[in-house]
């Protein structure tokens, strides 16, 4: 008697619904990344692209021209060496100091402006509708360089504070201050038209 010799098959298993559920799961996870970019992340790249698109805005505004209304000098911290040079527009009441170096395109490298309080106190500067980076340079009473905010980024409202009682502020073209070795501690002198 001959014996039939049957094998039992394993069923095979759908490997398609597998493929399948892992298909739909790497679809989900990029699709929720790409929201998390678009909605949530608030990286300089984003920033920048955003400024791209405001700097659009603002080309049929015209450019408020530079009108040099004093002179300024960069000092070591002696007080008596003096670094650097720069004609200023000067900035000294509320709506002056309100539109800054707002809507300018351009800076010549050798200009910037001053801004002078009544008070020593606490201040805050943002980069709202200004077009080109700028170092920010907040000076006490005794015209001393109190913090340096370098490089600003053009229309960011993040508020630049000055940390300690600030009587002025200088705006000069982004990287000046490092080209010339301003530096905290540093002091101005300037004089009026």
């Amino acid at each position: 008697m001959d014996k039939k010799v049957t094998s039992k098959k394993t069923p095979k298993k759908n490997n398609s619904s597998f493929y399948r559920f892992v298909f739909i799961a790497v679809a989900i996870f990029v699709l929720m990344y790409i929201l998390y970019l678009s909605f949530f992340d608030d990286t300089d790249k984003r920033e920048y692209n955003l400024s791209t698109d405001k700097t659009e805005q603002f080309k049929n505004i015209k450019e408020p021209q530079f009108v040099k209304e004093g002179e300024l000098e960069f000092l070591n911290k002696d007080g008596k060496t003096v670094i650097s040079k720069i004609d200023i527009e000067i900035a000294d009441n509320t709506p002056e100091r309100m539109q800054g170096l707002m809507y300018r395109k351009s800076m010549d490298e050798n200009r910037g402006m001053l801004f002078i309080f009544q008070n020593n106190e606490h201040r805050g500067f943002y980069m709202k509708n200004t077009l080109i980076p700028l170092d920010i340079i907040f000076l006490d009473s005794a015209k001393q360089v109190l913090k340096i905010f370098k490089n600003t980024t053009p229309f960011s409202e993040r508020t630049l504070e000055s940390g300690l009682p600030a009587k002025f502020v200088v705006e000069v073209n982004a990287g000046y201050t490092d080209r010339y070795g301003i530096k905290e501690g540093d002091m101005i002198k300037f004089s009026y038209q």
